[in-house]
């Protein structure tokens, strides 16, 4: 498939410093999880070290297509339920705000 098409899923969070830790832990696991999916390509999990930006995580992953993306978040929805894990309790809980959305390389 041509890297063009590939879609990068971006979630930026506003983690506070006192639950990092916490939040990371599930960060990993999940990603553990889609690094183990059909159509996975690669993935990055970063911390801001500068600059004035509120978002001081984000994470991106590179998907070959969408539908590999849809089926992704069904294996991890998956997990997360046999496990007993609520993500957005779990956000809450924890103060972390999130802007999650997919992206596609542009044309220029």
């Amino acid at each position: 498939m041509s890297e063009n098409n590939r879609i990068y899923r971006v979630d930026k969070f506003v983690v506070p410093q006192a639950v990092r830790g916490e939040f990371l832990q599930k960060v990993d696991a999940t990603h553990r999880i889609l690094r183990q999916q059909p159509g996975f390509v690669r993935d990055v999990i970063l911390e801001q070290i500068a600059g004035p930006g509120r978002f001081n995580i984000v994470t991106i992953v590179e998907w070959e297509s969408q539908a590999a993306i849809d089926a992704a978040r069904e294996a991890v929805t998956k997990v997360h339920a046999e496990n007993g894990f609520n993500p957005q309790a779990f956000m809450a809980r924890l103060g972390v705000q999130a802007d999650i959305a997919n992206y596609r390389p542009t044309a220029v």
